[in-house]
């Protein structure tokens, strides 16, 4: 059985529980009311009780329903987190102990360390991410923001997914709608807003499937704020999932996504860094296969 059908066992077992003792307190008050009708106080008493144990009962249920869904998400994070860090350990492990025991040619050498390099760069952005999801968790709001140039960082950005991915034919473009001659200029950390957009990029990436084709547009929203939308032609979303998407752990449970790896952090930390700049995350899409927007929207400096 697979562990989504375990979940939803899981979950119709525990509101059938909660519905079945709802129902029975229901069936017994009503009974005792129908017995004692006549006496007002306890009638009263009655009834205040009634009413306090099938809230107490519905609340059960519901944080019941919602701890199972809790630790399952836990459990996945833990097993893609352990992935994570096992997979690229035993590369760079295989590759250093052939390096020991066998003379490798010069030109074989170079390919070994250029893949331990990538490994450790895998390593490391695996760590940066559950270090920024407890810093970004911790505080509401940035301590000592500085001034930060989107259309800098954005640029940044698409180079180093460009070179990660060895993209040669402009997979990932960068589309400049603000007026001309203007910059956007927030007031932030600077490392958050670069973390948050690589996230968006590397997440329209993943879930493009074979064929990428990925825009980053920096917009300017009014007089006030400023939009960076990172729009893909790959999976899609449905409505449902819309909802859930930016929850910490969460993975949309599709065979695609199955095969995708990560660790279910990256859209929370965009969310989180949002936060914590006075914007907000949020998605939008067609639905399955349809392709998808992410909008980190944050306020501009003011003049």
């Amino acid at each position: 059985m697979v562990p989504g059908e375990v979940r939803r066992l899981k979950v119709w077992f525990v509101a059938l529980l909660g519905g079945l003792l709802i129902a029975v307190a229901i069936a017994l008050n009503i009974g005792w009311i129908v017995v004692n009708w006549r006496t007002g106080l306890l009638l009263l008493v009655g009834i205040v009780s009634f009413s306090v144990l099938i809230v107490g009962l519905c609340f059960n249920t519901a944080f019941l329903i919602r701890e199972i869904g809790r630790t399952e998400r836990h459990n996945a994070f833990i097993h893609a987190v352990t992935h994570e860090l096992k997979t690229p350990l035993a590369s760079i492990r295989l590759y250093l102990q052939t390096l020991r025991q066998r003379d490798v040619d010069p030109v074989r050498q170079q390919e070994f360390i250029e893949t331990m390099l990538t490994d450790v760069a895998r390593l490391q952005s695996t760590i940066d991410q559950v270090l920024l999801t407890g810093k970004t968790g911790r505080a509401r709001r940035v301590v000592n923001p500085i001034d930060v140039n989107l259309s800098e960082v954005i640029g940044e950005c698409v180079t180093v997914a460009g070179q990660r991915h060895h993209f040669v034919n402009d997979e990932v473009q960068v589309v400049d709608l603000l007026p001309p001659g203007e910059n956007a200029i927030v007031l932030g950390d600077r490392e958050e807003i670069q973390a948050a957009i690589t996230n968006l990029i590397d997440n329209a990436i993943k879930y493009s499937g074979e064929r990428v084709k990925v825009a980053v547009e920096l917009v300017k929203l009014g007089a006030r704020r400023v939009a960076i939308n990172v729009k893909d032609q790959g999976m899609g979303i449905t409505r449902q999932e819309l909802k859930r998407i930016f929850r910490r752990f969460y993975r949309i449970p599709d065979t695609l996504s199955a095969r995708v790896r990560g660790t279910g952090l990256g859209l929370s930390i965009v969310r989180a860094v949002a936060r914590r700049h006075g914007g907000r995350a949020y998605a939008e899409s067609e639905g399955s296969g349809k392709g998808s927007r992410f909008t980190l929207e944050l306020p501009l400096k003011s003049s």
